[in-house]
C-alpha cells in the first residue's frame, strides 16, 4: 500500500502529485483574488499577510512542475488550478461581501416617499435634482456594506421597478462619514417593504 505514495510509483507520479499541484494552485489563485480585492479596500494589514502564504504555496506547485518538466498531467493540474482558483476566489470574495459600495438611484417618481424610508432604516441619503431625456429626475445617493447592497436593491425595485441605478466599489471613506452608514441588517428589516403607495405616478 505504501507503495503507491513511494514518489517514483506510477500513482504518485500520474495522479497524486498532478492533484496536489492542482489544489495548491486553487488555494494560491483563490489567495490571490482575496489579497487584490482587500487592497482596493484599502486592508493595508491583512492583504500583505495573505500574499507571503500565497507565494509560498506558489512556490510550491512551481517547483514541483520544474522538478517533472516530461509529466504532462502536472501542467494539466498547474493550469486547471489556476482557472478553479479563479472561479472559486470570485465565489469567496461574494460571500465575504467586505467593504462599502455607492448605490445610485435616478428615478423619475418624486422620491421623498422612498427617501424618508430608507432615513428610517437608518440609512445616510443624499438627493439631488436632474434632469434627464424624458424631463425631471431625481437622483439618490446611499452608501451600504456590500453585504446589503441585494436587500437595499430589492427596496428600491418594490418603490419604481423602473428605476434605473448603478453600484459601484468604494475604496475608501472618511472618517466624518463613518456615522452616516447604517450598522447593520436586522431580521425586521429583511422582511420589511417599501410602503406601497408613492408620492408621484410614473
Amino acid at each position: 500500500m505504501m507503495e503507491l505514495f513511494h514518489n517514483n510509483s506510477m500513482f504518485y507520479q500520474w495522479f497524486l502529485l498532478p492533484m496536489f499541484i492542482f489544489l495548491a494552485r486553487i488555494c494560491d489563485v483563490s489567495m490571490d483574488t482575496l489579497r487584490i480585492m482587500l487592497l482596493s479596500r484599502n486592508k493595508k494589514f491583512i492583504a500583505p499577510l495573505i500574499g507571503f502564504f500565497q507565494v509560498l504555496i506558489w512556490l510550491f506547485a512551481f517547483r514541483q512542475i520544474i522538478m517533472n518538466l516530461s509529466n504532462p498531467l502536472c501542467y494539466i493540474g498547474f493550469a486547471g488550478g489556476f482557472a478553479t482558483g479563479t472561479y472559486v476566489g470570485m465565489i469567496i470574495e461574494e460571500k465575504l461581501a467586505i467593504g462599502f459600495q455607492i448605490l445610485r438611484i435616478i428615478t423619475r417618481k418624486k422620491a421623498s416617499r422612498l427617501i424618508e424610508y430608507l432615513q428610517n432604516k437608518g440609512y445616510g441619503v443624499t438627493r439631488v435634482e436632474g434632469e434627464g431625456l424624458s424631463g425631471k429626475v431625481d437622483i439618490i445617493y446611499i452608501i451600504v456594506r456590500r453585504s446589503e447592497i441585494s436587500w437595499l436593491v430589492d427596496m428600491v425595485k418594490q418603490y419604481n421597478p423602473n428605476a434605473f441605478y448603478t453600484i459601484e466599489d468604494v475604496s475608501s471613506i472618511s472618517e466624518s462619514g463613518v456615522h452616516l452608514i447604517k450598522k447593520e441588517i436586522s431580521e425586521h428589516d429583511l422582511l420589511d417593504k417599501v410602503p406601497a403607495k408613492c408620492d408621484d405616478p410614473a
